[in-house]
């Protein structure tokens, strides 16, 4: 009797220490975490309320634990709100488009995963309390069922808004796209040994690979794609601040750069050295190679509060913004969010918004830009943001995905979409990545492939060069051949450019 007493009191203690914690670092932080809320792919329609509710419940639930005459309710509400967490902790890891940030607390340094275990040991732990309560009673039976039922209840509380909500499904648009037979056709595999890897870029036949993990190690596919091996980049200057370092590499030269510093080194896949070319010149946050003297960038300006795109000469270290390239629809900073990319064949880039089915050229041989249309609807970026009382510009609620990455070669464009079109299935999207391709000369769209998970892994890179396909999936980098389909494009892109030449 004394040691189920004594049990219920740490028991109790614990959830109060929990709760209190937890609302009061919510109240403090309000604003932030109020965002947090509305960033959550679930929460985003009841931010407000559920901002309120849940800090209410924690102190309205810790100061009923403290009451003999209430803590078995309270141990009950202990129970429904650790589940309504587990639940939807289940559910942002397995089924979101994406895993919004922590919503502050005790437990805000987690991951998802270990923030998922100490949910369930605390709902293991919430009913042992209610047993050990009611075993003075005697009533276990009722008890089984009042606690299942409460499980059921928090589990609907938190299946509801995610059944209606419409950023976890996507929905169907008013466009069909086709699908040429075996566009790409699997070659070879290669297991690397860890998931860490990134596309750096192709020489002389060799994919090669940069690591975010060790960011001084350069990995090298040989092209018989059986084997691979690893250096070490040797720098002139390591006292940099590093945040970032990220390789590229353009025909036999290997590039560092982190636009946190912000410094570029350039180097030869020779000796696998790299001395500084650019420091302190622009900050910047994306970067890609176009040849030997020029280099695309694109930073924050602060003159526009939009981002913009620009060139570096390598050579001379000098630099040019062009602010008219990149356009705001709405704050300038995530509606205006998307992806460099250069053509590893031309001195020609491109910019694919992640929010809207736009696709811009940029060509630096002709100093002009022009602009297409991706085959989906979303000409307007959904996205909503709110400026906090600090400064800082942040998120009110999920942006509505368009394009996810892309990657270009001899004028054609490989891009990753994100929404379904008519008469596509939907189990299709659970186990594949959807392909798009285009023809940037012509402004077309040519079809439609996909990329197949691999155990249960998504694609998180690709890269196309002349003769392949590559994608990164888990541990593996996986090459697939080309069919005449896109062989065909690629003619066609690269007479189209010898002919703007």
């Amino acid at each position: 009797m004394k040691i189920s007493t004594i049990s219920i009191s740490i028991i109790s203690y614990f959830f109060i220490l929990l709760f209190v914690y937890a609302a009061v670092s919510k109240i403090l932080d309000f604003e932030n975490f109020q965002i947090q809320i509305a960033q959550s792919p679930l929460l985003s329609t009841y931010a407000g309320i559920t901002s309120y509710a849940v800090i209410i419940a924690e102190l309205l639930i810790s100061f009923c634990l403290i009451l003999p005459r209430y803590r078995i309710y309270s141990l009950y509400s202990s129970l429904g709100l650790m589940t309504s967490f587990t639940i939807y902790i289940y559910l942002i890891i397995h089924y979101s488009e994406f895993v919004p940030c922590s919503c502050g607390g005790i437990l805000e340094k987690l991951g998802w995963d270990e923030h998922l275990i100490f949910n369930i040991g605390c709902v293991i732990m919430a009913a042992i309390g209610i047993y050990l309560t009611v075993k003075l009673k005697q009533r276990f039976l009722k008890t089984s069922v009042w606690i299942i039922s409460t499980i059921i209840f928090s589990f609907s509380l938190v299946l509801i808004p995610f059944i209606s909500s419409e950023q976890m499904m996507k929905k169907n648009n008013n466009f069909i796209r086709r699908f040429p037979h075996h566009p790409i056709l699997q070659d070879k595999s290669l297991d690397l040994g860890a998931n860490s890897y990134y596309f750096a870029g192709i020489s002389n036949g060799k994919v090669i690979l940069g690591n975010y993990i060790s960011p001084l190690t350069i990995t090298e596919i040989d092209s018989s794609f059986t084997t691979f091996s690893q250096h070490t980049i040797k720098l002139d200057h390591y006292d940099h601040p590093f945040k970032s370092l990220t390789l590229y590499i353009r025909d036999s030269h290997l590039y560092l750069a982190d636009g946190s510093v912000p410094v570029i080194y350039r180097g030869n896949l020779n000796t696998f050295s790299a001395k500084t070319v650019s420091y302190k010149k622009m900050y910047f946050d994306q970067l890609q190679v176009l040849d030997s003297t020029q280099i695309a960038f694109r930073t924050f300006n602060p003159n526009t509060k939009i981002r913009s795109l620009g060139i570096l000469q390598s050579i001379s270290g000098n630099y040019h913004l062009n602010d008219n390239i990149i356009k705001k629809q709405k704050d300038g900073l995530f509606d205006t969010d998307g992806q460099l990319i250069a053509d590893s064949r031309t001195n020609t880039y491109y910019y694919i918004y992640y929010y809207r089915n736009k696709i811009v050229t940029i060509k630096t041989s002709e100093n002009s830009f022009s602009e297409q249309n991706t085959i989906d609807t979303t000409h307007i970026a959904k996205v909503q943001s709110t400026i906090l009382s600090n400064g800082k510009t942040k998120m009110t609620a999920p942006p509505l995905v368009v394009n996810k990455m892309a990657t270009a070669c001899l004028g054609v464009i490989f891009n990753q979409s994100n929404l379904m079109g008519r008469f596509e299935n939907r189990d299709q999207w659970k186990t594949n990545a959807i392909i798009d391709i285009y023809n940037a000369e012509n402004k077309s769209y040519s079809g439609s492939f996909y990329v197949q998970n691999q155990h249960k892994n998504k694609m998180t890179g690709m890269l196309a060069g002349d003769n392949y396909f590559y994608t990164l999936i888990g541990n593996e980098i996986i090459r697939y051949r080309y069919a005449q389909t896109i062989m065909e494009d690629f003619r066609k892109g690269e007479a189209e450019n010898l002919r703007s030449e």
